[in-house]
């Protein structure tokens, strides 16, 4: 039996797939399997890959799937899913890499504590000189049952590190729950509908998983248009949750992740990665926040984080002064949304 599947799709990363397929040769958890979507890349990366793993003991467990026409990671991870044979799913970006132990102690945990549909660990920063960068930390629940309260505070402490998670597969398929197109904040999407539906959760409270920070990469490429693909994937978000009929419930908490990631985040996306941002574009994206959550200044989530407030004032009544805080923001944390 297949333990766990671990996808990952592979376009332009002939750099780093060598170090990701060793680490993954390397897992301590025996019944697995590795499926490389080969997303039609510029460069050898799939040859780099295939040479790694020839004559290893694992060779047989790998599997290579290659798409008609390049699909974008999200969608290449859409198109593995329903071939994959794991009693859960994983997903590894072709250009980070992982430790050894990670999926086996995911796997155990999400057993012992009660067959959870989800299990996460917590990433870590790495840069291309080798040096180790901040913990990303999921928000930490108790093991087991996700009662109300416990997915409530799962989805105000929002972040969508969906890469440092085990997810069982068949809670995947009978849930409908893919990336969204757009080829931006698919993992958002992703992350959110998960954690809607799943039932149970557990949680290994160490930094399995290693995120590559480099240049050139989807996270730090810029792009003036991007907020437009990811207002389209928020309003796939809300879709999904209210004909699945989990807004009622949850409306206060699914209308603050709008706020931040669907509205805020295109905002800073626009206006770090435009030479000149223009206040009609600004105003229609707070068309689509009026259009999706029309009594925002309502939301409890909210009305508790003043310069949330302030900011979206601002970008209200003075929006010149507005781009020019923003700009500067992103430019001292490096921001690319």
């Amino acid at each position: 039996m297949v333990k766990v599947s671990v996808i990952l799709p592979v376009y332009g990363v002939a750099e780093y797939i060598e170090k990701c397929t060793k680490s993954l040769l390397a897992q301590t958890l025996d019944e697995m399997e590795f499926i490389f979507v080969d997303d039609h890349g510029p460069d050898d990366s799939i040859d780099i890959a295939k040479r790694a793993i020839a004559g290893h003991p694992r060779e047989g467990q790998f599997r290579f799937l290659k798409p008609e026409h390049n699909l974008g990671a999200g969608m290449a991870r859409n198109f593995a899913i329903p071939q994959a044979n794991g009693e859960y799913v994983a997903f590894v970006d072709s250009d980070d890499w992982v430790l050894p132990e990670m999926f086996e102690e995911l796997y155990n945990a999400a057993k012992q504590n009660g067959d959870c549909d989800l299990c996460c660990c917590q990433m870590q920063k790495e840069y291309p000189d080798g040096s180790i960068g901040e913990i990303l930390e999921n928000p930490h629940v108790d093991n087991g049952v996700i009662n109300h309260e416990r997915r409530s505070f799962l989805l105000t402490h929002y972040v969508s590190l969906f890469a440092s998670f085990i997810y069982k597969r068949e809670f995947l398929l009978n849930n409908n729950i893919l990336f969204a197109e757009d080829r931006s904040a698919d993992d958002s999407y992703f992350v959110t509908c998960a954690w809607m539906k799943a039932a149970s959760i557990a949680y290994v409270d160490k930094p399995f998983y290693r995120y590559l920070i480099r240049p050139g990469s989807v996270t730090t490429t810029k792009d003036s248009t991007k907020y437009q693909k990811r207002l389209s994937t928020f309003r796939k978000l809300m879709q999904y949750i209210k004909e699945n009929r989990l807004y009622e419930e949850f409306k206060d908490e699914v209308d603050f992740i709008y706020l931040k990631k669907g509205y805020m985040a295109s905002v800073f996306n626009y206006v770090s990665n435009s030479l000149e941002p223009k206040t009609a574009t600004l105003r229609e994206i707070y068309d689509e926040l009026l259009n999706q959550v029309p009594d925002y200044n309502k939301n409890p989530f909210y009305k508790k984080k003043t310069s949330l407030r302030v900011l979206i004032w601002m970008l209200r009544h003075t929006p010149c002064t507005a781009k020019k805080v923003i700009a500067a923001y992103a430019r001292k944390k490096n921001v690319v949304v």
